[in-house]
């Protein structure tokens, strides 16, 4: 089984995952995942609160899964251990909890997979850098570089896509007030020319289907498999 979901903010919207919020966990083993879309949380500072919530994860019965957002902190995420992780690159956090790393593809129970974290905050003026705000919330030429090798050697189709923020057109229905960036504009071009089923992302606090491909979560935990 593999689902989705939207930003869990360790630990302010982590109680989604909890077995009375998501009771189908009951009938599932760590070979099946959630995928968070962004904004985990859970690698911030350290923390015997954090400490707490990892190993409240690492307990589940399934496998954790997520992409970064753009509150993170990337300083501790990018000093995680990687590993060889379905046929992708990976950050290992603890037993059964990965960080999927940007323009990475995994092939999940024979399903393609093709991440791409990252996103503009729109707080930072309210947040301090290296402490509550980094500037690696933005793609930089090498996290654009992997993406190109892996769509080209995948001839740009896969079953899935999962961003955090979302193309420009796709953002401009759901956050009109959000400006679109680099970011943004590279996942509208993603969107024209890329076969994929579905979109899933986060970010936006919402959970809505744009339409019959692109889909936002955050509350909803939705079951792809």
């Amino acid at each position: 089984m593999i689902y989705i979901t939207g930003d869990t903010h360790i630990p302010i919207d982590i109680g989604k995952l909890s077995s009375k919020r998501f009771p189908e966990q009951k009938e599932m083993t760590k070979n099946d995942y959630v995928i968070i879309c962004g904004d985990f949380g859970g690698v911030w500072d350290d923390s015997n609160e954090e400490k707490y919530w990892i190993k409240w994860l690492k307990n589940k019965n399934f496998t954790t899964l997520f992409i970064d957002g753009n509150h993170e902190n990337f300083e501790m995420l990018y000093n995680l251990p990687t590993v060889d992780f379905c046929g992708g690159i990976a950050h290992k956090v603890d037993e059964g909890i990965y960080h999927l790393i940007r323009g990475e593809v995994y092939n999940i129970d024979k399903k393609s997979f093709f991440v791409f974290g990252g996103a503009s905050s729109h707080d930072k003026e309210h947040r301090t850098e290296g402490k509550s705000w980094w500037k690696e919330e933005l793609p930089d030429a090498k996290d654009y570089e992997n993406a190109e090798k892996n769509l080209s050697s995948y001839n740009y189709e896969f079953d899935y896509i999962i961003t955090h923020c979302a193309p420009s057109s796709v953002q401009m229905e759901i956050a009109p007030s959000y400006e679109a960036d680099e970011l943004t504009e590279f996942l509208e071009k993603l969107k024209n020319r890329v076969i994929y089923k579905k979109w899933f992302f986060g970010h936006y606090h919402q959970d809505k289907d744009i339409d019959e491909k692109h889909i936002a979560v955050f509350n909803s935990i939705c079951k792809i498999q």
